[in-house]
């Protein structure tokens, strides 16, 4: 699987390691950045990664920040974005299984790395459960 990833500052050492991770599960990554530590500002990545992850169906995206709420909320803005701010794997996998989440959120001030490691295999592992939950998905994209 393809997957994008971004961070700001805060969320910088969490992806690093998460990237190391994709990488020895064989997963193809790119990194939209940011490389460096300076402060910076989390939409620019959060922008990056949806515009990335619409323009390549069946490409998932990661993201990291501090607490994870503004870069939901920047990556939520683009159609066709489900970015879901995980705090454990059971909210990993029912975001994929329900929401058909395409993009990952993780607070890196927040939860630990085995923790987001943890969630990160449990979100791509997961699959889309489809059905009655189908529907529901469409109206997302509906808006009202």
């Amino acid at each position: 699987m393809k997957v994008f990833a971004g961070s700001d500052h805060a969320g910088l050492a969490l992806k690093k390691k998460l990237l190391e991770q994709l990488a020895a599960l064989g997963h193809t990554t790119e990194d939209l950045g940011t490389h460096a530590e300076t402060s910076c500002d989390y939409p620019d990545f959060a922008h990056a990664v949806a515009r990335r992850v619409t323009a390549e169906p069946g490409t998932i995206g990661l993201l990291t920040c501090g607490s994870g709420i503004g870069m939901s909320i920047a990556a939520n803005r683009h159609p066709g974005i489900r970015a879901a701010l995980c705090h454990d794997p059971l909210e990993a996998r029912l975001c994929r299984e329900h929401n058909d989440a395409n993009v990952l959120v993780l607070g890196g001030r927040l939860i630990g790395e085995e923790m987001a490691a943890e969630i990160l295999r449990v979100f791509l592992a997961t699959p889309f459960s489809g059905g009655r939950h189908a529907g529901r998905v469409r109206k997302i994209e509906d808006r009202g």
